[in-house]
């Protein structure tokens, strides 16, 4: 039986509300670099700060809508109302949503680029690429404790704040961007590691 699309279900299978803290990361990372170039806000820069906003909240949902596909197993059992597995959409459908928002992701990165060079869309494409190993096997780390929450942090806790960075000044030359972002890997990695806890059950298969 197919099963039809649903607006709502594509929504709550990118979880809105963790789109919020990379959005608000990509923002504070590029906050930092105008406070610490002493650069002035111009109608250009506004907008490509919002675009890495936008960018950002995007990823996380490509990431949360890919990983719901490879644990439909385990949520089952740890969160079974959620839109694959109560049936509210399909595999398929999950997984084209997930293609989707990765594309999109990228393609709103590629205009970042400025006179230092492609900066943002290099640390965002290394982004999505933990995304995937955090997921997908076989490499999946998810499924091994302590690499599992580094592949979350890093991406997440450190990536997102360079990439906010690198919308105004350069990263790969300047220590400060990356002494920020891993500040907040630290924090993050941390929070991902309680939350665990509240997962043992269905990680268990």
């Amino acid at each position: 039986m197919r099963t039809a699309f649903s607006l709502s279900a594509a929504i709550e299978l990118c979880r809105p509300f963790t789109m919020i803290a990379p959005a608000v990361g990509v923002m504070a990372g590029a906050g930092a670099a105008i406070g610490a170039n002493e650069d002035s806000l111009s109608p250009v820069l506004l907008l490509h700060i919002g675009l890495g906003a936008v960018m950002a909240g995007l990823l996380n949902a490509a990431s949360n809508s890919l990983n719901q596909v490879f644990d439909l197993e385990v949520d089952k059992i740890n969160k079974p109302g959620r839109p694959l597995p109560s049936g509210k959409m399909s595999v398929r459908s999950a997984a084209r949503q997930s293609a989707f928002l990765y594309v999109t992701a990228l393609m709103l990165a590629w205009p970042l680029r400025n006179e230092h060079g492609p900066e943002c869309f290099v640390l965002v494409c290394i982004a999505a690429l933990f995304s995937l190993a955090y997921s997908v096997p076989p490499l999946r780390t998810k499924r091994f404790g302590w690499r599992a929450n580094l592949t979350i942090a890093i991406p997440r806790g450190l990536l997102l704040k360079v990439a906010g960075w690198s919308i105004v000044a350069p990263v790969f030359s300047n220590s400060e961007p990356w002494i920020l972002g891993g500040l907040f890997c630290l924090f993050l990695l941390g929070a991902s590691t309680a939350k665990d806890y509240s997962d043992i059950q269905g990680d268990q298969l």
